[in-house]
């Protein structure tokens, strides 16, 4: 139903009622189903029909249910839902990679995406070049004809850096290469980079999409023939798929995704604007900031500044966990996306395993604090930054 609004899409797309006609989204819980008969069995095997099912890692009606509601969010054709985020990236970049295959990526990534860029997919003889994800330059350089895939977050993590999607993929597909973009920072609701020349777009569905710290979930969306020729083939033969429970909540989630995302993405505005100018801060990192150098291209690209805001405090390490140490309401956590607000120090969690030059590369300092923004009320969570930066 293409005239559907996005928040109309979130409560209804994709849904499937058994014979009872259930209202909520029933949760299938068997890993195998009956068949009528040996020959429909046979039959099924060789080609399963659009609502007919063989096992849970191959699929599942809760499974379909969500991933039919993703893909018609994100304006994909198809989407194949993990166990977790980390599944999907691992699954949508090694599906597709052979040894002696090149891929071109930005450098500025979560540490668990750098691990598989740079010890799995070269251990098996794939060849990976790092760029800075923002300077197209480096992009036109490092891409060849051979190159078969880019990728990159759409906003980094932590320091918020944008990519230009559209410039990427200009670069790309002229020779041919397919664009895969981890949009977790940009969220479901503020994304448009299918429309801007991503092929290939990845969640961690345990951010956002859950949004409430329940369970670990992720989610590949893309063409049918990437989804189910491509990708389909290794996760289901790997175990990678997701559990219909999780896909259960994960539907729950989204019933409420564009009413919390956008709440988030106003609060975070609010609080970085109230940090902005602070004397203990060397800086304050919003995109929905005028002062963010990519400030144009976020609202171009999302529309928004995303949910996260990241500050680094001039004192270093220990005062930084000082004033993590004072937050009364933000917890301390390493996820994002959460109704609760959360605040991390990637120095020393996230990205502790980069060694210190590649730290002060990706301008990962001692100080650096990255604030997911909670549900509560935003004048609450300014006031809590503030005692918990006086009490630092």
């Amino acid at each position: 139903m293409t005239e559907w609004k996005t928040r109309t899409r979130l409560v209804h797309e994709g849904s499937r009622r058994s014979q009872y006609g259930e209202m909520a989204e029933a949760i299938f819980l068997t890993q195998g189903f009956a068949y009528d008969s040996a020959e429909s069995a046979e039959a099924r095997f060789v080609k399963a029909g659009d609502d007919e099912f063989i096992y849970a890692r191959y699929g599942n009606p809760t499974t379909r249910m969500f991933e039919e509601r993703i893909a018609g969010l994100e304006g994909t054709e198809d989407a194949f839902a993990t166990a977790s985020g980390m599944a999907a990236v691992n699954g949508a970049l090694t599906s597709m990679l052979r040894a002696g295959d090149h891929v071109v990526s930005s450098r500025a990534l979560f540490g668990s995406c750098l691990y598989i860029l740079e010890e799995v997919l070269t251990r098996y003889g794939v060849n990976v070049t790092f760029v800075d994800g923002a300077d197209l330059g480096a992009w036109r350089a490092a891409v060849k004809p051979a190159t078969k895939a880019v990728f990159f977050e759409s906003m980094s993590n932590p320091t918020l850096e944008l990519v230009d999607i559209r410039g990427v993929a200009e670069i790309a597909h002229a020779v041919g290469a397919l664009v895969i973009v981890d949009n977790v920072f940009a969220t479901p609701i503020f994304s448009r980079a299918v429309e801007q020349g991503a092929d290939v777009v990845v969640y961690s569905t345990t951010k956002h999409i859950d949004g409430q710290g329940r369970a670990l979930g992720g989610v590949v969306c893309g063409t049918k023939e990437y989804i189910r020729k491509v990708l389909e083939p290794y996760m289901k033969h790997t175990g990678g798929s997701m559990s219909p429970f999780t896909s259960w909540i994960m539907l729950n989630g989204m019933a409420t995704l564009d009413l919390r995302c956008r709440a988030m993405a106003e609060s975070a505005l609010t609080i970085a604007r109230a940090l902005e100018g602070d004397a203990r801060l060397g800086r304050v990192i919003f995109p929905g900031l005028e002062s963010h150098p990519q400030h144009a291209l976020a609202m171009e690209q999302m529309g928004s500044g995303g949910t996260l805001v990241t500050f680094d405090i001039k004192a270093g390490k220990e005062a930084a966990f000082r004033f993590m140490n004072a937050l009364q309401i933000a917890k301390i956590s390493n996820n994002l996306g959460d109704a609760k607000s959360i605040a991390t120090h990637p120095a020393t969690t996230t990205h502790q395993r980069l060694s210190p030059e590649m730290k002060e590369t990706l301008g990962i300092t001692p100080g650096l604090i990255r604030f997911s923004v909670g549900l509560e009320d935003a004048g609450d969570l300014v006031a809590d930054i503030m005692q918990a930066l006086d009490a630092m």
